[in-house]
């Protein structure tokens, strides 16, 4: 694929994935949580130009860092998603304030690697970004499946780091 294909198809994912995640919307435990990481992944891993001929070294270095950033957004995202069963079963998923401050948080991060990879001379291509967005995308639904599973027919919700609690279950309006 292209650059411009790729930064479109990084662009469509993000402002999918962002903007359903302040929405109240139903988690399918049962659905294939990595599909979507894979495939970013492999499209991503197949580009030629993910490292820079020119400088192999910065260049690994600032993407093992970038990954290494995209993991704790991940991570970040998935514990700061408040999550809830309702009263039939079905699990319900929703993004905190602080799940956006994490967002905020990881594209300043990203903004200040890219920078420093610019003055560098080091050039990134969207490969890497590709591969990064895969990472976060796996480690937040990672987590999101692991703390469906503590979710019992007892429980009612579970809190998420900036989630003010106790409130009641209910299913917000969609």
């Amino acid at each position: 694929m292209s650059g411009l294909v790729n930064v479109l198809v990084i662009v469509a994912v993000a402002a999918l994935v962002i903007s359903r995640q302040f929405r109240a919307r139903r988690l399918d435990a049962d659905r294939r949580w990595w599909v979507l990481p894979a495939v970013l992944a492999i499209v991503a891993v197949r580009e030629p130009g993910m490292l820079d001929a020119h400088h192999r070294t910065a260049s690994a270095l600032l993407l093992a860092v970038e990954v290494i950033i995209g993991l704790g957004i991940g991570a970040g995202w998935g514990w700061t998603t408040r999550i809830w069963m309702e009263a039939d079963g079905a699990v319900w998923t929703r993004g905190t304030k602080a799940a956006a401050a994490v967002w905020i948080g990881g594209i300043v991060l990203r903004a200040g690697l890219f920078g420093l990879g610019a003055l560098l001379g080091v050039h990134q291509d969207s490969a890497a970004l590709m591969l990064t967005l895969a990472g976060t995308l796996l480690v937040r639904s990672g987590v999101l499946a692991w703390r469906t599973q503590s979710l019992g027919p007892a429980a009612t919700r579970t809190a998420a780091y900036g989630d003010r609690m106790p409130r009641p279950a209910w299913k917000e309006r969609v």
